[in-house]
């Protein structure tokens, strides 16, 4: 068995908007971290996974939602990727006591994130 999708985000210049949609459109639990200007879509009942909507940071962000991949070790996967056709196109980056994870393109140009716990 492969490594399962556990997250996604939809990225938004209107993450506040985005947000009040899917409550009223799907009754999703919508909590806003303010700290973070994070939007934590708590919606995993069922078998479904949570998510977040956010506004993502100038740069190599492209499309506007992202899927992402539990794995155990962040840079094994970016060299797995890597040899695999894929390029990393955010770095490493840090969420403070909860894990950290990179972005990265696959050869098709789709963005998807890997997630370390």
């Amino acid at each position: 068995m492969g490594q399962p999708v556990v997250h996604f985000e939809f990225w938004s210049e209107h993450p506040a908007q985005l947000a009040d949609f899917y409550t009223k459109a799907f009754d999703w639990n919508i909590r806003l971290i303010e700290e973070m200007s994070y939007h934590m879509v708590e919606s995993a009942g069922e078998g479904g996974i949570g998510g977040g909507i956010m506004t993502p940071q100038k740069g190599p962000w492209p499309g506007n939602t992202s899927l992402y991949i539990a794995v155990d070790d962040l840079d094994v996967f970016k060299e797995r990727i890597k040899a695999a056709g894929g390029t990393i196109v955010v770095e490493r980056q840090v969420v403070p006591d909860v894990g950290a994870f990179a972005l990265f393109e696959d050869p098709d140009g789709r963005v998807l994130g890997i997630w370390q716990r």
